[in-house]
């Protein structure tokens, strides 16, 4: 029934309709008891026909307005006109998903909040008992702030026909005009709900699945010419790799989208809430890859004085050369053999640039324990390494006769962009010969006769990519980097990093010999490392969706992307041979350093590899911190520590947020997220804190206790 402006619907003045459809018309309305805007939405009267079945709607729609979270659209009322029932709720400004994706796939950032979101308010729900059973993405609307509401709890069962027994779980399928092409509910049905059979809270995990894979991909998980062909799809056939989409999917979004999909419930996330926590966990990576070694500083006020205390945040490296045995190559069907690795590198520091020499020795350049950098030769059967003589001199790349080209008198132009002399020098020692200024990057041809390299121009400040020497192939404005020929000399692969500012972001680009570019794999947060693969048809390379973790990754002349690998906290490509792959794999520990203002040293205040300062005492003479990463556990660690570097108190599981002004108690959360805890740091009892299902960030204490 269609209402004008001016009805009443009781206590709620009609203004304008917002939308109408199959399942109803949606007005915005004036609430004249608490004055304030909301949306009604008014179903069609026909389903007041069945009286019980009115009456399990009333029921839900109760529930579902029981339910208090920011990601759950807020229920306020229900009501009744002329046989047509209609709920109250709060009214939103944005779109529905529905309406985004119509634009193609998003961001992946913007996938992985959007999802986090939206398991967040799922899990809220199904700890209530409340299944949605209607995923789809036009129930979940993007409000104009970026927040994610899911819509029409409790409606599900009321807008759905009735099974023959009665059970009302058979979605109904909304068939578009468009041929092959189904709309609506069909595409987001779990497998049980196609069998018609009873549908539990994982059911919703499965359409989030789907939505999931739509929002990354652009394209909808199950397709069929009719419905009957959608649903034989989700009962039977398997989604189209995420890859071959050609977008830049983090392995680990990849892996919760299959987990979500399981065609057996049983097999899937068995709560909304581990799925929030694993989306999170992506999120967090990105945040602490982000951060790198900056420094915390915190000042402190004791009494009426001013004290000050230093804690730093730092990130110790230890960075390895490891070998990636010829696993990497298989790409055929069969299985592949078990990953082995060998570390070449053992001591602390910074490692540059690594390459393999003609007899299979390896050269790389490093800073250890603070010490100047310098060129370090290493052979794959022996731990140690000696020396080259070549200090401050940073490696380029070494030819098929073993000569080196390294570039002097480095100057850095912003991020990572870097220029220098280009000089030569042989293996086997010698004295640098000077070749070229302002050079970048550099490689040797397979014969190893020419060279090509990447060129600053100060003048215009351009990047130039020239091959041979002299001869311009490319000049932009844009930062390029890591040029490498193929081996039979027709193509240049490189980085085309899309800014001026040394931002190691970009496309993976190749360049013929008449200087024609041609990107085959773009949007990457970062790009590093490039050689072509031994049998010359891929160009691999290492690189990021988000954060600073890159996996080794292929892609072919014909922009074919692959993921080969990756590793914890990322990898770096140097180089190949016989089928090997030479990578830094950086290993970073986060520890906590401080100490009074104007002492000596200062002193390690972590404990366990991966250190998180949360709070300080009043006198600053002890700080609250936790334990994340494998020293922590999967529940991280909560510790209370002095600073005179004596061990530390361990609190309890979670994370830390606050310490009491006596010292005496420590307020905490699990680190999944939950309720707030109050535990004692000496002799007591924990207790709770809060009661509810609200997301806590933060926590303090007043002054006064």
């Amino acid at each position: 029934m269609a209402l004008i402006p001016g009805k009443k619907l009781g206590p709620y003045e009609i203004q304008s309709m917002l939308g109408a459809g199959g399942m109803g018309e949606v007005y915005r309305a004036h609430d004249s008891r608490l004055d304030r805007i909301v949306a009604i939405k008014v179903l069609p009267a026909s389903y007041s026909a069945d009286r019980e079945r009115l009456q399990r709607f009333a029921q839900e729609a109760r529930a579902a307005a029981a339910l208090n979270h920011p990601n759950i659209l807020s229920i306020f009322d229900i009501g009744e006109e002329q046989g047509a029932p209609y709920v109250v709720s709060e009214l939103l400004e944005g779109e529905t998903l529905r309406e985004r994706l119509r634009n193609g796939a998003l961001p992946i950032r913007r996938v992985i909040d959007y999802a986090t979101q939206v398991a967040k308010g799922l899990a809220v729900a199904h700890e209530k008992g409340i299944v949605h059973r209607d995923l789809k993405p036009e129930n979940l609307f993007l409000t104009t702030d970026g927040r994610v509401k899911i819509l029409d709890f409790g409606l599900a069962k009321l807008t759905r026909p009735e099974t023959q027994d009665g059970s009302g779980d058979a979605p109904t399928i909304q068939v578009a005009t468009e041929a092959g092409v189904v709309m609506g509910t069909a595409g987001y049905m779990s497998p049980e709900q196609v069998r018609s059979k009873p549908a539990d809270h994982r059911s919703d995990i499965f359409s989030f699945g789907a939505i999931l894979y739509e929002m990354i991909s652009g394209k909808r998980a199950f397709h069929g010419e009719t419905s009957a062909d959608v649903m034989s799809a989700i009962l039977k056939e398997e989604t189209p790799e995420l890859s071959e989409t050609a977008r830049n999917v983090p392995p680990g979004l990849d892996r919760i989208v299959r987990h979500c999909l399981e065609k057996h419930p049983s097999q899937r996330f068995q709560s909304a809430g581990d799925l929030a926590f694993d989306l999170e966990a992506l999120t967090e990576i990105s945040a602490s890859t982000k951060s790198g070694a900056q420094a915390a500083v915190e000042q402190v006020r004791v009494g009426n004085s001013r004290r000050l205390f230093a804690v730093a945040a730092a990130v110790m490296v230890f960075a390895g050369a490891m070998l990636g045995l010829g696993w990497w190559l298989g790409r055929g069907s069969g299985s592949a053999a078990t990953a082995e690795y060998k570390q070449i590198t053992f001591r602390m520091g910074q490692i540059g640039k690594a390459r393999y020499t003609p007899d299979g020795s390896i050269v790389y350049q490093a800073r250890w324990e603070g010490g100047q950098a310098q060129l370090y030769m290493a052979r794959v059967d022996d731990t140690g390494s000696r020396e080259l003589g070549l200090k401050d001199a940073e490696l380029l790349a070494i030819s098929k006769s073993g000569e080196l080209a390294i570039r002097l008198n480095s100057v850095t132009y912003g991020g990572y962009a870097r220029a220098g002399t280009l000089a030569r020098v042989p293996l086997g020692g010698g004295a640098p010969r000077e070749v070229l200024n302002n050079v970048q990057d550099a490689d040797w041809s397979a014969n190893g006769e020419t060279m090509a390299v990447v060129r600053y121009v100060p003048e215009n400040r351009h990047w130039r990519l020239e091959y041979p020497i002299g001869k311009v192939l490319l000049d932009g404005i844009n930062w390029i980097s890591h040029p490498k020929i193929s081996p039979d000399g027709k193509w240049i692969a490189f980085a085309d990093h899309e800014n001026a500012g040394g931002d190691d972001q970009g496309s993976i680009a190749v360049i013929d010999m008449e200087g024609r570019e041609r990107k085959l794999s773009s949007g990457w947060t970062a790009a590093q490392g490039i050689v072509w693969s031994p049998s010359g048809d891929e160009i691999w390379f290492t690189s990021s969706s988000w954060g600073s973790a890159q996996d080794l990754r292929g892609v072919t002349l014909g922009g074919k992307l692959r993921t080969i690998t990756s590793v914890p906290g990322g990898m770096w490509l140097e180089d190949i041979r016989g089928g090997v792959p030479l990578v830094l794999v950086n290993q970073k520990r986060l520890g906590l350093r401080g100490g009074l203002l104007n002492a000596k040293q200062e002193r390690e205040l972590g404990w366990l590899g991966w250190a998180i300062m949360r709070d300080m005492s009043r006198d600053g003479k002890k700080i609250l911190f936790e334990e994340e990463a494998d020293g922590g556990g999967p529940n991280y660690t909560v510790f209370l520590r002095d600073i005179d570097g004596s061990p530390p108190v361990r609190i309890g599981e979670g994370i830390g947020l606050a310490l009491s002004p006596d010292e005496k108690w420590v307020i905490t959360k699990p680190a999944k997220g939950g309720v707030l805890s109050v535990v004692p740091s000496g002799a007591g009892e924990s207790r709770q804190l809060t009661r509810d299902n609200i997301s806590y960030m933060s926590a303090t204490y007043l002054p006064d206790g």
